[in-house]
C-alpha cells in the first residue's frame, strides 16, 4: 500500500435490492459476487465502508434504526459468513459501525476505523445547534417548495447543474450525483438527519469497551460536528484506547478535498492487520 505505487483498481457501481430497497453499492476490486465465487477465488478480507448517508422488510427503513438494520441485512445476505471484515465509518457511519459490532457479534470484524465520529451529543455540537431546528422543526416547510421546484426538472438539466457545481468546487466523480436533486432523496436525508439530532445523544460506552481493542477513533481539530472536547472526553474515559487527534487540520467533510490523504492514512494503519492474514 505504498502511496508511491500506482495501481489501477477496477471500480464499478451496482444497484441491489436489500430489505426491499434499491441500494447503491460501489465495489473496488475484480470481485463482483462474493457469495457465488468459489472460496479459492474470494479475497481474504473485505473492507466495508459506511459513509455519511442511506431478506425481510424493515420498518422505517429511512430512519436511524432502519439504516442500522439495512447495513446488518446487507452484510448477512451479501457477504460470506467466514469472510474477515474491516469496517470503516465516517461521521454518522461511525454510529452505524458501532451498532454493527453491537448487534452482530457473529460477524468476523477484525478492525474498525471511526473517522470524525458523530457518536454522541450531536445536537449539542456547534453544527448540531444550527442543524437541529432546521431538521427537526422547519424541514416540513421545505418539502412542498422543494418538490415543486426540483421534480419538474428534466434529467439533462439536473445533470448539467450537478456538473457545474462539481466544476465550480473543482471536484470530479465517476458516478452520478443526480440523487442530490431528487426531492424524495432530500426528504429522506432530512428525516434521517432529524433522528440523528434527537437520538445520537449518549455515547455507547458499553459497546466501545467490549470492542476497544479493534477500534481506532480519529477526531478533527476543526470539526463542528464532533469538537475537540469530545476527543478529550474519549481519551479520559478510554485512556488505553487507540484514539487519535488530527494534526493536519483536515475538515469533517474530508471526502471533498482530502480523500486521498485520508485513504493513505487509513491504508497505513491497516498494514499490520493485513500482514497477519
Amino acid at each position: 500500500m505504498d502511496s508511491e505505487i500506482k495501481e489501477e483498481i477496477p471500480v464499478h457501481e451496482e444497484f441491489i435490492l436489500c430489505c426491499g430497497i434499491e441500494t447503491q453499492v460501489l465495489k473496488c476490486g475484480p470481485w463482483t459476487d462474493l457469495t457465488s465465487d468459489q472460496i479459492a477465488n474470494r479475497p481474504k478480507l473485505l473492507i466495508f465502508i459506511i459513509p455519511d448517508p442511506n431478506a425481510q422488510e424493515i420498518k422505517d427503513i429511512y430512519g436511524l434504526r432502519g439504516q442500522v438494520e439495512h447495513k446488518l441485512a446487507f452484510l448477512r445476505t451479501h457477504v460470506p459468513k467466514e469472510m474477515k471484515l474491516v469496517v470503516i465509518g465516517h461521521s454518522i457511519g461511525c454510529y452505524f459501525s458501532l451498532q454493527v459490532l453491537k448487534h452482530a457479534p457473529e460477524l468476523p470484524v477484525i478492525r474498525s476505523f471511526l473517522l470524525f465520529p458523530t457518536i454522541e451529543r450531536m445536537s449539542e455540537s456547534p453544527r448540531g445547534k444550527l442543524a437541529t431546528p432546521l431538521l427537526c422543526w422547519f424541514r416540513y416547510a421545505f418539502y412542498v417548495p422543494g418538490y415543486l421546484l426540483l421534480k419538474p426538472w428534466p434529467e439533462k438539466i439536473k445533470s448539467l447543474v450537478i456538473r457545474m457545481l462539481l466544476r465550480r468546487m473543482n471536484l470530479q466523480s465517476e458516478f452520478s450525483f443526480l440523487n442530490m436533486l431528487e426531492p424524495f432523496c432530500l426528504i429522506n436525508a432530512a428525516y434521517l438527519g432529524s433522528q440523528e439530532m434527537m437520538e445520537v445523544v449518549k455515547r455507547d460506552n458499553e459497546t466501545i469497551k467490549e470492542h476497544l481493542s479493534k477500534l481506532t477513533f480519529y477526531y478533527g481539530t476543526i470539526d463542528g460536528w464532533c469538537p475537540k472536547q469530545y476527543y478529550e472526553d474519549m481519551k479520559k474515559d478510554f485512556p488505553e484506547g487507540d484514539i487519535r487527534l488530527c494534526e493536519k487540520k483536515i475538515p469533517h467533510d474530508f471526502i471533498l478535498y482530502f480523500y486521498q490523504e485520508m485513504a493513505d492514512m487509513v491504508a497505513d494503519w491497516l498494514k499490520d492487520d493485513l500482514s497477519k492474514i
